[in-house]
Protein backbone atom coordinates (compact mmCIF):
# COMPACT_ATOMS: atom_id res chain seq x y z
CA UNK A 1 0.00 0.00 0.00
CA UNK A 2 1.31 3.48 -0.66
CA UNK A 3 1.95 5.65 2.16
CA UNK A 4 4.26 8.87 2.70
CA UNK A 5 7.07 6.34 3.23
CA UNK A 6 7.06 5.66 -0.59
CA UNK A 7 6.43 9.64 -1.86
CA UNK A 8 3.28 7.73 -3.12
CA UNK A 9 0.45 9.57 -2.06
CA UNK A 10 -2.37 7.76 -0.64
CA UNK A 11 -5.97 8.16 -1.66
CA UNK A 12 -7.67 10.89 -0.34
CA UNK A 13 -11.38 10.06 0.26
CA UNK A 14 -12.76 6.89 -1.22
CA UNK A 15 -11.08 4.39 -3.53
CA UNK A 16 -11.10 0.82 -5.16
CA UNK A 17 -7.77 0.12 -3.11
CA UNK A 18 -6.34 -3.41 -4.02
CA UNK A 19 -6.09 -5.80 -1.60
CA UNK A 20 -2.51 -6.92 -2.29
CA UNK A 21 0.39 -8.51 0.44
CA UNK A 22 2.89 -6.66 -1.45
CA UNK A 23 4.27 -3.63 0.04
CA UNK A 24 6.14 -0.79 -2.11
CA UNK A 25 10.11 -1.55 -1.61
CA UNK A 26 10.01 -4.76 -0.32
CA UNK A 27 12.46 -6.11 -2.81
CA UNK A 28 14.89 -3.25 -2.23
CA UNK A 29 18.11 -2.78 -1.24
CA UNK A 30 18.72 -0.27 1.29
CA UNK A 31 22.45 0.67 1.48
CA UNK A 32 24.48 3.94 2.11
CA UNK A 33 27.58 4.23 0.49
CA UNK A 34 29.19 7.62 2.66
CA UNK A 35 27.04 9.22 3.15
CA UNK A 36 24.62 8.63 0.48
CA UNK A 37 21.78 6.32 1.13
CA UNK A 38 21.11 3.71 -1.61
CA UNK A 39 17.31 2.31 -2.17
CA UNK A 40 17.19 -0.16 -5.07
CA UNK A 41 15.09 -3.01 -6.72
CA UNK A 42 16.23 -5.90 -6.95
CA UNK A 43 16.57 -7.12 -9.72
CA UNK A 44 15.57 -4.32 -11.80
CA UNK A 45 18.65 -1.75 -10.85
CA UNK A 46 21.22 -4.07 -11.82
CA UNK A 47 19.82 -5.81 -14.49
CA UNK A 48 18.97 -2.71 -16.26
CA UNK A 49 22.08 -0.99 -15.54
CA UNK A 50 24.03 -3.78 -16.28
CA UNK A 51 22.36 -4.35 -19.92
CA UNK A 52 23.12 -0.47 -20.55
CA UNK A 53 26.45 -0.33 -19.74
CA UNK A 54 27.55 -3.75 -21.94
CA UNK A 55 25.27 -1.97 -25.10
CA UNK A 56 27.39 1.08 -24.48
CA UNK A 57 30.56 -1.24 -24.50
CA UNK A 58 29.85 -3.03 -27.67
CA UNK A 59 28.53 0.30 -29.45
CA UNK A 60 31.53 2.14 -28.49
CA UNK A 61 34.06 -1.48 -29.54
CA UNK A 62 31.79 -2.42 -32.85
CA UNK A 63 30.47 1.36 -33.19
CA UNK A 64 30.25 0.41 -37.30
CA UNK A 65 28.95 -3.27 -37.27
CA UNK A 66 26.40 -2.23 -34.18
CA UNK A 67 25.27 1.04 -36.53
CA UNK A 68 24.99 -1.63 -39.55
CA UNK A 69 23.30 -4.32 -37.35
CA UNK A 70 20.57 -1.57 -36.17
CA UNK A 71 20.80 0.30 -39.56
CA UNK A 72 19.07 -2.62 -41.01
CA UNK A 73 16.67 -3.65 -37.91
CA UNK A 74 15.10 -0.42 -37.92
CA UNK A 75 13.74 -0.41 -41.28
CA UNK A 76 13.47 -3.85 -41.39
CA UNK A 77 10.60 -3.99 -38.04
CA UNK A 78 8.68 -0.46 -39.16
CA UNK A 79 7.96 -2.07 -42.44
CA UNK A 80 7.04 -5.12 -41.59
CA UNK A 81 5.00 -4.33 -38.66
CA UNK A 82 3.64 -0.79 -40.05
CA UNK A 83 0.21 -2.36 -39.51
CA UNK A 84 0.81 -2.95 -36.25
CA UNK A 85 2.11 0.73 -35.22
CA UNK A 86 -0.75 2.01 -37.16
CA UNK A 87 -3.27 0.21 -36.24
CA UNK A 88 -2.18 0.16 -32.41
CA UNK A 89 -2.15 3.94 -32.82
CA UNK A 90 -5.76 3.98 -33.49
CA UNK A 91 -6.58 1.70 -30.85
CA UNK A 92 -5.20 4.16 -28.64
CA UNK A 93 -6.87 7.40 -29.77
CA UNK A 94 -10.63 5.90 -29.94
CA UNK A 95 -9.69 4.41 -26.95
CA UNK A 96 -8.96 7.15 -25.04
CA UNK A 97 -11.52 9.71 -26.73
CA UNK A 98 -14.23 7.26 -25.89
CA UNK A 99 -13.51 7.42 -22.12
CA UNK A 100 -14.45 11.43 -22.45
CA UNK A 101 -17.62 10.40 -23.24
CA UNK A 102 -18.59 7.52 -20.76
CA UNK A 103 -19.08 7.78 -16.85
CA UNK A 104 -15.51 6.61 -16.43
CA UNK A 105 -14.36 10.27 -17.02
CA UNK A 106 -15.54 11.61 -13.33
CA UNK A 107 -13.54 9.55 -11.63
CA UNK A 108 -10.95 11.45 -10.00
CA UNK A 109 -7.40 9.83 -10.07
CA UNK A 110 -6.19 10.27 -6.15
CA UNK A 111 -9.80 9.14 -4.75
CA UNK A 112 -12.99 11.15 -4.35
CA UNK A 113 -11.28 13.93 -2.31
CA UNK A 114 -8.14 14.16 -4.23
CA UNK A 115 -7.00 17.89 -5.44
CA UNK A 116 -4.32 18.69 -7.87
CA UNK A 117 -0.87 19.56 -6.58
CA UNK A 118 -0.25 21.65 -9.52
CA UNK A 119 -2.16 25.07 -11.58
CA UNK A 120 -2.87 24.61 -15.09
CA UNK A 121 -0.04 26.92 -16.20
CA UNK A 122 2.37 24.64 -14.70
CA UNK A 123 0.69 21.56 -15.56
CA UNK A 124 0.57 22.27 -19.09
CA UNK A 125 4.36 23.63 -18.95
CA UNK A 126 5.67 20.08 -17.79
CA UNK A 127 3.35 18.15 -20.26
CA UNK A 128 4.95 20.08 -23.10
CA UNK A 129 8.71 20.25 -21.73
CA UNK A 130 8.57 15.96 -21.04
CA UNK A 131 6.58 15.20 -23.71
CA UNK A 132 7.69 16.76 -27.36
CA UNK A 133 9.02 20.70 -26.73
CA UNK A 134 11.94 19.62 -27.82
CA UNK A 135 10.58 17.82 -31.14
CA UNK A 136 8.51 21.02 -32.22
CA UNK A 137 11.81 23.12 -32.22
CA UNK A 138 13.62 20.97 -34.53
CA UNK A 139 10.32 19.58 -36.72
CA UNK A 140 8.65 22.74 -36.59
CA UNK A 141 10.13 23.72 -39.86
CA UNK A 142 11.20 21.02 -41.42
CA UNK A 143 8.90 18.00 -41.53
CA UNK A 144 6.15 20.60 -42.83
CA UNK A 145 8.81 21.40 -45.75
CA UNK A 146 10.01 17.65 -46.19
CA UNK A 147 6.31 16.75 -46.78
CA UNK A 148 5.56 19.13 -49.08
CA UNK A 149 8.22 19.08 -51.52
CA UNK A 150 9.59 15.40 -50.61
CA UNK A 151 7.84 12.76 -49.20
CA UNK A 152 4.63 12.86 -51.16
CA UNK A 153 2.01 11.78 -48.47
CA UNK A 154 -1.05 10.20 -50.42
CA UNK A 155 0.14 10.69 -53.51
CA UNK A 156 0.29 14.37 -53.48
CA UNK A 157 2.05 15.65 -55.93
CA UNK A 158 5.66 17.58 -55.06
CA UNK A 159 5.42 21.49 -56.17
CA UNK A 160 9.24 21.03 -57.59
CA UNK A 161 10.34 19.65 -60.78
CA UNK A 162 13.28 17.43 -61.22
CA UNK A 163 14.96 20.42 -61.92
CA UNK A 164 13.64 21.87 -58.66
CA UNK A 165 11.61 24.58 -60.46
CA UNK A 166 8.28 25.48 -58.90
CA UNK A 167 5.39 24.60 -60.63
CA UNK A 168 2.89 26.99 -59.19
CA UNK A 169 -0.21 24.46 -59.30
CA UNK A 170 0.84 22.07 -57.46
CA UNK A 171 1.38 24.37 -54.73
CA UNK A 172 -1.71 25.00 -52.72
CA UNK A 173 -2.36 21.23 -52.50
CA UNK A 174 1.58 20.31 -50.90
CA UNK A 175 1.44 22.86 -48.65
CA UNK A 176 -1.81 21.92 -47.13
CA UNK A 177 -0.45 18.36 -47.36
CA UNK A 178 2.57 19.38 -45.74
CA UNK A 179 0.97 20.51 -42.78
CA UNK A 180 -1.64 18.14 -42.71
CA UNK A 181 0.98 15.10 -42.49
CA UNK A 182 2.93 17.01 -39.93
CA UNK A 183 -0.21 17.80 -37.63
CA UNK A 184 -0.90 13.68 -38.31
CA UNK A 185 2.64 12.79 -36.58
CA UNK A 186 2.52 15.84 -34.08
CA UNK A 187 -1.21 15.53 -32.55
CA UNK A 188 -4.15 12.95 -31.45
CA UNK A 189 -2.08 9.74 -31.91
CA UNK A 190 0.87 10.42 -30.10
CA UNK A 191 -0.43 12.04 -27.23
CA UNK A 192 -2.93 8.96 -26.81
CA UNK A 193 0.25 6.74 -27.08
CA UNK A 194 1.27 9.00 -23.58
CA UNK A 195 -2.07 9.15 -22.30
CA UNK A 196 -2.77 5.60 -22.63
CA UNK A 197 0.27 4.67 -20.03
CA UNK A 198 0.21 7.66 -17.92
CA UNK A 199 -3.28 6.87 -17.30
CA UNK A 200 -3.35 3.35 -16.15
CA UNK A 201 -0.20 4.35 -13.64
CA UNK A 202 -1.85 7.50 -12.38
CA UNK A 203 -5.20 4.82 -11.60
CA UNK A 204 -3.51 1.72 -9.94
CA UNK A 205 -0.84 3.73 -8.12
CA UNK A 206 -3.01 6.44 -6.86
CA UNK A 207 -6.11 4.92 -6.51
CA UNK A 208 -5.65 1.48 -6.00
CA UNK A 209 -2.62 1.88 -3.97
CA UNK A 210 0.10 -0.11 -6.05
CA UNK A 211 3.63 1.70 -6.55
CA UNK A 212 4.25 4.04 -9.48
CA UNK A 213 5.22 1.40 -11.92
CA UNK A 214 4.94 0.11 -15.19
CA UNK A 215 4.10 -3.48 -13.98
CA UNK A 216 1.41 -2.15 -11.65
CA UNK A 217 -0.89 -1.83 -14.37
CA UNK A 218 -1.09 -5.29 -15.57
CA UNK A 219 -2.15 -6.35 -11.97
CA UNK A 220 -5.95 -7.21 -13.47
CA UNK A 221 -4.28 -9.92 -15.55
CA UNK A 222 -1.27 -11.21 -13.86
CA UNK A 223 -2.24 -10.48 -10.11
CA UNK A 224 0.46 -11.01 -7.39
CA UNK A 225 2.86 -12.45 -10.49
CA UNK A 226 3.21 -8.70 -11.77
CA UNK A 227 5.68 -8.45 -8.88
CA UNK A 228 7.70 -11.47 -9.97
CA UNK A 229 9.85 -11.90 -12.99
CA UNK A 230 6.72 -10.86 -15.40
CA UNK A 231 6.68 -7.65 -13.48
CA UNK A 232 10.72 -7.05 -14.09
CA UNK A 233 10.88 -7.56 -17.24
CA UNK A 234 8.38 -5.44 -18.35
CA UNK A 235 9.74 -2.89 -15.89
CA UNK A 236 13.31 -3.26 -17.34
CA UNK A 237 12.06 -2.91 -20.81
CA UNK A 238 10.83 0.49 -19.91
CA UNK A 239 14.01 1.53 -18.03
CA UNK A 240 15.71 0.54 -21.50
CA UNK A 241 13.36 2.41 -23.89
CA UNK A 242 13.22 5.49 -21.58
CA UNK A 243 17.32 5.69 -21.17
CA UNK A 244 18.09 4.57 -25.00
CA UNK A 245 15.43 7.42 -26.30
CA UNK A 246 16.72 9.53 -23.63
CA UNK A 247 20.44 9.25 -24.48
CA UNK A 248 20.20 9.00 -28.20
CA UNK A 249 18.41 12.71 -27.85
CA UNK A 250 20.90 14.05 -25.37
CA UNK A 251 23.51 13.29 -28.50
CA UNK A 252 21.76 14.02 -31.51
CA UNK A 253 20.73 17.46 -29.78
CA UNK A 254 24.03 18.19 -28.73
CA UNK A 255 24.69 17.82 -32.77
CA UNK A 256 21.44 20.16 -33.60
CA UNK A 257 22.71 22.60 -31.06
CA UNK A 258 26.30 23.04 -32.11
CA UNK A 259 25.22 23.18 -36.34
CA UNK A 260 23.14 26.27 -34.57
CA UNK A 261 25.71 27.81 -32.88
CA UNK A 262 27.98 27.66 -35.49
CA UNK A 263 25.26 29.18 -37.94
CA UNK A 264 24.54 32.24 -36.02
CA UNK A 265 28.24 32.48 -33.68
CA UNK A 266 30.28 30.78 -35.73
CA UNK A 267 31.48 28.43 -33.00
CA UNK A 268 33.40 25.86 -34.46
CA UNK A 269 30.88 22.74 -35.11
CA UNK A 270 32.73 19.66 -34.13
CA UNK A 271 33.01 16.73 -31.12
CA UNK A 272 34.78 19.10 -28.59
CA UNK A 273 32.02 21.46 -28.34
CA UNK A 274 29.66 18.07 -28.62
CA UNK A 275 31.24 16.96 -25.38
CA UNK A 276 31.05 20.85 -23.65
CA UNK A 277 27.72 20.62 -24.22
CA UNK A 278 26.27 17.51 -23.02
CA UNK A 279 28.47 18.32 -20.11
CA UNK A 280 26.55 21.86 -19.46
CA UNK A 281 23.04 19.88 -19.96
CA UNK A 282 23.90 17.44 -17.84
CA UNK A 283 25.39 19.58 -15.02
CA UNK A 284 22.36 21.66 -15.01
CA UNK A 285 20.06 18.98 -15.09
CA UNK A 286 21.80 17.38 -12.28
CA UNK A 287 20.61 20.33 -9.87
CA UNK A 288 17.43 20.25 -11.49
CA UNK A 289 16.53 16.81 -10.64
CA UNK A 290 18.21 17.44 -7.03
CA UNK A 291 15.38 20.04 -6.39
CA UNK A 292 12.69 17.78 -7.07
CA UNK A 293 9.55 18.45 -9.47
CA UNK A 294 8.76 21.79 -7.47
CA UNK A 295 12.19 23.62 -7.27
CA UNK A 296 13.51 21.97 -10.35
CA UNK A 297 11.59 20.72 -13.58
CA UNK A 298 8.79 22.84 -13.02
CA UNK A 299 11.03 26.21 -12.87
CA UNK A 300 12.79 25.46 -15.69
CA UNK A 301 9.58 23.86 -17.45
CA UNK A 302 7.44 27.56 -16.90
CA UNK A 303 10.22 29.77 -18.08
CA UNK A 304 10.88 27.57 -21.01
CA UNK A 305 7.08 27.70 -22.19
CA UNK A 306 7.28 31.33 -21.78
CA UNK A 307 10.50 32.26 -24.10
CA UNK A 308 8.71 29.77 -26.43
CA UNK A 309 5.44 31.50 -26.28
CA UNK A 310 7.64 34.63 -26.91
CA UNK A 311 8.65 32.93 -29.95
CA UNK A 312 5.97 32.15 -31.41
CA UNK A 313 3.89 35.33 -30.69
CA UNK A 314 6.68 37.44 -32.83
CA UNK A 315 7.21 34.73 -35.96
CA UNK A 316 3.18 35.12 -35.62
CA UNK A 317 3.10 38.89 -36.11
CA UNK A 318 5.99 39.49 -38.60
CA UNK A 319 6.15 37.16 -40.35
CA UNK A 320 3.46 36.43 -43.26
CA UNK A 321 0.23 36.76 -40.39
CA UNK A 322 -2.10 36.43 -43.11
CA UNK A 323 -1.47 33.64 -44.80
CA UNK A 324 -0.11 31.87 -41.06
CA UNK A 325 -4.18 32.00 -40.20
CA UNK A 326 -4.87 31.19 -43.56
CA UNK A 327 -2.46 28.09 -42.95
CA UNK A 328 -4.03 27.20 -39.81
CA UNK A 329 -7.32 26.72 -41.08
CA UNK A 330 -6.14 24.93 -43.80
CA UNK A 331 -4.15 22.49 -41.65
CA UNK A 332 -7.22 22.59 -39.22
CA UNK A 333 -9.49 20.81 -41.91
CA UNK A 334 -6.62 18.87 -44.25
CA UNK A 335 -5.85 17.04 -40.78
CA UNK A 336 -9.66 15.81 -40.29
CA UNK A 337 -10.30 15.19 -44.23
CA UNK A 338 -7.16 13.50 -44.05
CA UNK A 339 -6.87 11.52 -40.98
CA UNK A 340 -8.93 8.05 -42.57
CA UNK A 341 -6.29 8.15 -45.33
CA UNK A 342 -3.32 9.06 -43.26
CA UNK A 343 -3.83 6.68 -40.54
CA UNK A 344 -4.87 3.56 -42.43
CA UNK A 345 -2.02 0.75 -42.83
CA UNK A 346 -3.21 -1.00 -45.69
CA UNK A 347 -3.43 -0.51 -49.67
CA UNK A 348 -1.00 2.48 -49.58
CA UNK A 349 1.66 3.29 -52.28
CA UNK A 350 2.88 6.60 -50.44
CA UNK A 351 5.29 3.74 -48.06
CA UNK A 352 8.33 6.47 -47.97
CA UNK A 353 5.77 8.93 -45.97
CA UNK A 354 4.01 5.42 -44.07
CA UNK A 355 6.94 3.81 -43.69
CA UNK A 356 10.07 5.93 -43.18
CA UNK A 357 7.55 8.71 -40.98
CA UNK A 358 4.79 7.14 -39.63
CA UNK A 359 5.28 3.64 -38.79
CA UNK A 360 9.38 5.07 -37.32
CA UNK A 361 7.58 7.67 -35.51
CA UNK A 362 4.94 5.62 -33.46
CA UNK A 363 7.92 2.96 -32.79
CA UNK A 364 9.43 6.19 -31.18
CA UNK A 365 6.59 8.04 -29.14
CA UNK A 366 5.85 3.99 -27.85
CA UNK A 367 9.24 3.49 -27.17
CA UNK A 368 9.08 7.24 -25.24
CA UNK A 369 5.80 6.24 -23.53
CA UNK A 370 7.36 4.66 -20.42
CA UNK A 371 8.97 7.82 -19.95
CA UNK A 372 6.88 10.49 -20.93
CA UNK A 373 3.63 8.20 -19.25
CA UNK A 374 5.37 8.12 -15.92
CA UNK A 375 6.41 11.32 -15.94
CA UNK A 376 2.64 12.78 -16.65
CA UNK A 377 1.28 10.45 -14.04
CA UNK A 378 3.54 11.99 -11.11
CA UNK A 379 2.36 15.65 -12.30
CA UNK A 380 -1.45 14.64 -12.59
CA UNK A 381 -2.43 13.66 -9.31
CA UNK A 382 -6.21 15.05 -8.40
CA UNK A 383 -7.29 15.69 -12.27
CA UNK A 384 -10.37 13.76 -13.29
CA UNK A 385 -9.91 10.96 -16.12
CA UNK A 386 -11.60 13.39 -18.45
CA UNK A 387 -9.93 16.43 -17.50
CA UNK A 388 -6.70 14.46 -17.76
CA UNK A 389 -7.23 12.98 -21.33
CA UNK A 390 -8.76 16.27 -22.47
CA UNK A 391 -5.83 17.96 -21.47
CA UNK A 392 -3.09 15.46 -22.52
CA UNK A 393 -4.57 14.75 -25.71
CA UNK A 394 -6.94 17.56 -27.06
CA UNK A 395 -5.04 20.55 -25.77
CA UNK A 396 -1.74 19.72 -27.04
CA UNK A 397 -2.81 18.17 -30.83
CA UNK A 398 -4.56 22.27 -30.89
CA UNK A 399 -1.42 23.92 -29.65
CA UNK A 400 0.81 21.96 -32.20
CA UNK A 401 -1.78 23.07 -34.65
CA UNK A 402 -0.53 26.69 -33.56
CA UNK A 403 3.04 25.66 -33.56
CA UNK A 404 3.23 23.78 -37.18
CA UNK A 405 0.92 27.00 -38.78
CA UNK A 406 3.42 29.68 -37.42
CA UNK A 407 6.67 28.34 -37.83
CA UNK A 408 5.66 26.21 -40.96
CA UNK A 409 3.51 27.91 -42.60
CA UNK A 410 6.06 30.78 -42.43
CA UNK A 411 9.02 28.28 -43.82
CA UNK A 412 6.60 27.34 -46.79
CA UNK A 413 5.54 30.77 -47.62
CA UNK A 414 9.11 31.53 -47.72
CA UNK A 415 9.74 28.77 -50.14
CA UNK A 416 6.83 29.29 -52.36
CA UNK A 417 8.49 33.20 -52.64
CA UNK A 418 11.76 32.25 -53.46
CA UNK A 419 13.27 33.64 -50.53
CA UNK A 420 16.43 32.14 -48.34
CA UNK A 421 18.05 29.40 -47.79
CA UNK A 422 14.84 27.20 -47.78
CA UNK A 423 13.91 27.83 -51.09
CA UNK A 424 17.36 26.39 -52.31
CA UNK A 425 16.07 23.10 -50.78
CA UNK A 426 16.92 21.13 -47.52
CA UNK A 427 20.48 21.02 -47.43
CA UNK A 428 21.11 20.77 -43.60
CA UNK A 429 18.75 19.93 -41.45
CA UNK A 430 19.48 20.98 -38.06
CA UNK A 431 19.63 24.47 -39.96
CA UNK A 432 15.67 24.31 -41.07
CA UNK A 433 14.34 26.34 -38.08
CA UNK A 434 17.62 29.27 -37.64
CA UNK A 435 17.36 29.44 -41.94
CA UNK A 436 13.77 30.45 -41.77
CA UNK A 437 14.20 32.66 -38.60
CA UNK A 438 16.94 34.76 -40.89
CA UNK A 439 14.44 36.40 -43.59
CA UNK A 440 12.32 37.67 -40.53
CA UNK A 441 13.80 41.16 -38.35
CA UNK A 442 15.83 40.25 -35.20
CA UNK A 443 17.11 37.08 -36.60
CA UNK A 444 19.75 36.52 -34.04
CA UNK A 445 17.86 37.48 -30.83
CA UNK A 446 15.50 35.08 -32.30
CA UNK A 447 18.25 32.33 -33.19
CA UNK A 448 19.63 32.97 -30.30
CA UNK A 449 16.32 32.24 -28.22
CA UNK A 450 16.23 29.60 -30.22
CA UNK A 451 19.14 27.44 -29.47
CA UNK A 452 18.28 28.49 -25.20
CA UNK A 453 14.72 26.58 -25.86
CA UNK A 454 16.48 23.80 -27.44
CA UNK A 455 18.77 23.53 -24.93
CA UNK A 456 16.47 24.32 -21.90
CA UNK A 457 14.14 21.40 -23.49
CA UNK A 458 17.16 18.79 -23.15
CA UNK A 459 17.17 20.08 -20.10
CA UNK A 460 13.95 19.35 -18.81
CA UNK A 461 13.92 16.12 -20.77
CA UNK A 462 16.79 15.09 -18.86
CA UNK A 463 16.08 15.59 -15.40
CA UNK A 464 12.32 14.35 -15.71
CA UNK A 465 13.50 11.06 -17.60
CA UNK A 466 15.99 10.66 -14.59
CA UNK A 467 12.76 11.11 -12.30
CA UNK A 468 10.75 8.21 -14.59
CA UNK A 469 14.06 5.57 -14.15
CA UNK A 470 15.05 6.73 -10.89
CA UNK A 471 11.22 5.72 -10.02
CA UNK A 472 11.16 2.30 -11.74
CA UNK A 473 14.29 0.83 -10.48
CA UNK A 474 13.40 1.88 -7.28
CA UNK A 475 10.49 -0.29 -7.23
CA UNK A 476 8.11 2.44 -7.16
CA UNK A 477 9.07 4.82 -4.88
CA UNK A 478 9.16 8.34 -5.52
CA UNK A 479 11.39 10.02 -3.01
CA UNK A 480 14.51 7.23 -3.28
CA UNK A 481 17.72 9.07 -2.04
CA UNK A 482 18.88 11.87 -4.19
CA UNK A 483 22.11 9.43 -4.87
CA UNK A 484 19.94 7.30 -7.69
CA UNK A 485 18.33 10.70 -9.16
CA UNK A 486 22.26 11.68 -9.42
CA UNK A 487 23.75 8.43 -11.12
CA UNK A 488 20.85 8.62 -13.88
CA UNK A 489 21.40 11.89 -14.83
CA UNK A 490 24.59 11.41 -14.77
CA UNK A 491 24.73 7.67 -16.88
CA UNK A 492 22.33 9.71 -19.53
CA UNK A 493 25.24 12.40 -19.79
CA UNK A 494 28.18 9.93 -19.59
CA UNK A 495 26.64 7.49 -22.31
CA UNK A 496 25.98 10.15 -24.58
CA UNK A 497 29.63 11.78 -24.82
CA UNK A 498 31.05 8.33 -24.41
CA UNK A 499 29.22 7.38 -27.80
CA UNK A 500 29.36 10.12 -29.09
CA UNK A 501 33.42 10.55 -28.92
CA UNK A 502 34.35 6.95 -29.44
CA UNK A 503 31.57 6.28 -32.13
CA UNK A 504 30.26 9.40 -33.60
CA UNK A 505 26.92 9.66 -35.52
CA UNK A 506 27.35 5.59 -35.77
CA UNK A 507 27.10 4.66 -32.49
CA UNK A 508 24.15 7.52 -31.44
CA UNK A 509 22.26 6.10 -34.55
CA UNK A 510 22.54 2.33 -33.32
CA UNK A 511 21.17 3.34 -30.08
CA UNK A 512 18.49 5.14 -31.24
CA UNK A 513 17.86 2.21 -33.63
CA UNK A 514 18.05 0.22 -29.88
CA UNK A 515 15.23 2.65 -28.65
CA UNK A 516 12.73 1.98 -31.74
CA UNK A 517 13.44 -1.58 -31.41
CA UNK A 518 11.90 -1.74 -27.99
CA UNK A 519 8.60 0.14 -29.11
CA UNK A 520 7.57 -3.37 -31.06
CA UNK A 521 6.94 -5.67 -28.08
CA UNK A 522 6.08 -2.31 -25.87
CA UNK A 523 3.29 -1.48 -28.21
CA UNK A 524 1.95 -5.07 -27.28
CA UNK A 525 2.50 -4.30 -23.54
CA UNK A 526 0.27 -1.07 -24.42
CA UNK A 527 -2.33 -2.47 -26.10
CA UNK A 528 -2.67 -5.41 -23.27
CA UNK A 529 -2.84 -1.56 -21.13
CA UNK A 530 -6.00 -0.76 -22.79
CA UNK A 531 -7.82 -3.76 -21.46
CA UNK A 532 -6.26 -3.22 -17.82
CA UNK A 533 -6.79 0.67 -17.77
CA UNK A 534 -10.94 -0.75 -18.52
CA UNK A 535 -10.83 -3.20 -16.35
CA UNK A 536 -9.28 -1.11 -13.15
CA UNK A 537 -11.90 2.32 -14.26
CA UNK A 538 -14.79 -0.57 -14.42
CA UNK A 539 -13.67 -1.92 -10.71
CA UNK A 540 -13.45 1.86 -9.80
CA UNK A 541 -16.97 2.50 -10.68
CA UNK A 542 -18.78 -0.87 -9.90
CA UNK A 543 -17.80 -1.42 -6.80
CA UNK A 544 -18.39 2.16 -5.26
CA UNK A 545 -15.10 2.56 -3.96
CA UNK A 546 -15.15 -0.78 -1.95
CA UNK A 547 -12.08 -1.58 -0.66
CA UNK A 548 -11.51 -5.39 -2.41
Amino acid sequence: MSDTNTGVPAPEGEAGLIDTDYEIGQDNIETQIGPFGLDIHNPVFAVSAGVIVLFVVAALIFPTQAADFFGWLRPALTSSFDWLFLLAGNVFVIFTVALIFTPYGSIRLGGKDATPDYSYMGWFAMLFAAGMGIGLMFFGVLEPVYHMAISAPLGTPSPFDADGVLIPENVEAARQMGLAATIYHWGLHPWAIYAVLALALALFSYNKGLPLSVRSAFYPILGERVWGWWGHVIDILAVFATLFGLTTSLGIGAQQANAGLEHVFGIPNNLTVQVILIIGITSIALVSVVRGLDGGVKVLSEINMAIAALLLLFVFFVGPTATIISDFGKGLVGYIVDLPALSNPFGREDTGYMQGWTSFYWAWWISWSPFVGMFIARISYGRTVREFIIAVLVIPTLVTLVWMSVFGGSALDQIQNGVGALAGGLDTVELAMFQMLENLPLAGITSALGIVLVLVFFITSSDSGSLVIDAITAGGKVDAPDLQRTFWVVIEGVVAAALLFGGGKDALTALQAAAITVGLPFTVILIAMCVCLYMGLSHERKYGFQKL
